[in-house]
């Protein structure tokens, strides 16, 4: 299977850093931080080898993968993984459909 480029969207991007700050700034290390990074640089590596690996996910051409309480919401396209949010599992569901089906996924 050919190996995809990962790129993420400037609101996953978002999601993603606002996250870190938030783990940075509550423990008072970034230990932890350290550590999702790594977690999520090891699955986007898995997505970019194998991207069928998870499952499909409730909005269209988007599938879901899993890091305990965060989740990675993404497109495959022929040469892209695109990453389109990055979830904390604990927020309100209903503001993950918003900005899933916003078209300022982007």
């Amino acid at each position: 299977m050919v190996k995809r480029n990962v790129v993420w969207t400037r609101t996953a991007d978002i999601q993603f850093a606002g996250i870190l700050e938030y783990w940075v700034n509550r423990n008072e290390s970034n230990v932890y931080a350290k550590k999702l990074i790594r977690l999520v640089t090891e699955r986007t590596r898995q997505l970019a080898e194998n991207p069928f690996i998870c499952k499909l996910s409730d909005f269209e051409n988007m599938r879901v993968a899993s890091l305990g309480n965060f989740s990675i919401y993404y497109k495959i396209t022929n040469t892209q993984i695109i990453i389109s949010a990055f979830w904390d599992n604990r927020q309100d569901p209903k503001k993950l459909l918003e900005v899933l089906q916003s078209k300022s996924v982007s």
